[in-house]
């Protein structure tokens, strides 16, 4: 079932959604949270998508937040909110309001999402793209026990992350962690099974992937062993190598879909580890409303901390040496008496000889 409203107001908005609930036959409202959907018209699609999928785990109401405060200035004066509202098969298993917010208004979201909160129920907001720099300090972030974010749709994903550790508020989280609660899991497992001394690991995945850096960070963060960080073409991760006193744990991924767990003394075994979709990282979160700790730990560690697989001298570095030995030579042959040059050069004639015989 679906309403529109125009120029409408929360209370209005809260009156429509107990007539839609009675319409449809459902009094009981049976949801056990709020989540607030801050997006654009652009990402409202999917995000909402995502967000009705994710309510038959969770049942919600779902209210999205869309922000019009206009480019001229009648526009931005003008001040009104408009809504539709979806209860039924349409809103997956719970309800769902669309709020467009007109002018001045769009910069008061949380007086008008206020009044529609489920009461005693917990609230979680989530920003698919263009997240607040502080989401905790965000008036609608005010308002959540948990906030959501996506760093792999800022402009800088890996840098993203250090915008992520030092605004941290417990409560928020990202999307780029969520993702990779499968490796986790795999990895923890496969040391309970075969306990060994673990002396370093390498992470690969595709650059500009947070979601690398944070597995990576969390693998240094528990394991205390230094970690090398290796860029490959993707799709996400790719593989993770665990250096052990007994042998090398893999855990290899090239095509997004199925991995491969190598152990040693073991056969190898294929395990499902297939990139998730939106709607299964959301229900993911929405299952726990507590702090994460362990995010916390992972994101405030510096990426830095990754290493950088080590490369040979190059080639061009050994060839400026020789050049500039060579160039010492001939301007001190040039600037000393003519028998000590002859000398010199003959010295330096000599040196170059045996450096080209060991090349």
């Amino acid at each position: 079932m679906k309403t529109d409203l125009t120029d409408t107001t929360s209370s209005k908005i809260n009156a429509a959604l107990m007539e839609a609930r009675r319409a449809s036959g459902s009094t009981a409202a049976g949801m056990v949270l709020t989540l607030v959907i801050v997006t654009d018209e652009g990402s409202a699609y999917d995000a909402l998508r995502a967000a009705n999928d994710a309510s038959r785990e969770h049942p919600s109401r779902t209210l999205a937040v869309i922000k019009r405060a206009g480019r001229s200035p009648r526009a931005r004066a003008e001040t009104r909110l408009d809504a539709e509202i979806l209860v039924g098969s349409d809103a997956g298993s719970g309800e769902t309001v669309v709020l467009r917010m007109h002018g001045e208004l769009a910069a008061h979201a949380q007086s008008v999402v206020l009044p529609l909160l489920l009461p005693d129920a917990p609230v979680v907001v989530w920003w698919p793209e263009n997240a607040p720099l502080h989401p905790a300090q965000d008036p609608l972030g005010a308002l959540a026990q948990r906030r959501i974010t996506d760093a792999v749709t800022a402009e800088s994903p890996v840098g993203q992350l250090a915008q992520r550790a030092q605004s941290y508020t417990p409560g928020d989280t990202d999307l780029a962690w969520t993702r990779i609660t499968g490796w986790r899991s795999m990895l923890a497992a496969a040391l309970d099974q075969r306990p060994s001394e673990v002396t370093s690991a390498v992470v690969e995945g595709e650059s500009y992937n947070p979601s690398v850096e944070l597995l990576g960070l969390w693998l240094h963060n528990r394991l205390h062993v230094p970690v090398e960080r290796v860029v490959t073409n993707g799709p996400g991760i790719t593989a993770v190598h665990l250096r052990t006193t007994d042998g090398d744990i893999t855990l290899d991924r090239p095509d997004g879909l199925l991995g491969t767990l190598s152990m040693p003394g073991s056969p190898d075994r294929q395990v499902a580890l297939k990139r998730r979709e939106t709607s299964e990282l959301i229900a993911e979160e929405l299952r726990r409303l507590d702090p994460d700790d362990i995010y916390a730990t992972a994101v405030r560690t510096p990426v830095e901390r990754l290493k950088e697989p080590a490369t040979a001298e190059p080639a061009t570095a050994t060839a400026g040496v020789a050049v500039e030995e060579a160039v010492a030579e001939e301007t001190a042959a040039a600037t000393a008496p003519a028998g000590a040059a002859d000398s010199g050069a003959r010295k330096g004639s000599a040196k170059r000889a045996a450096k080209k015989a060991g090349a």
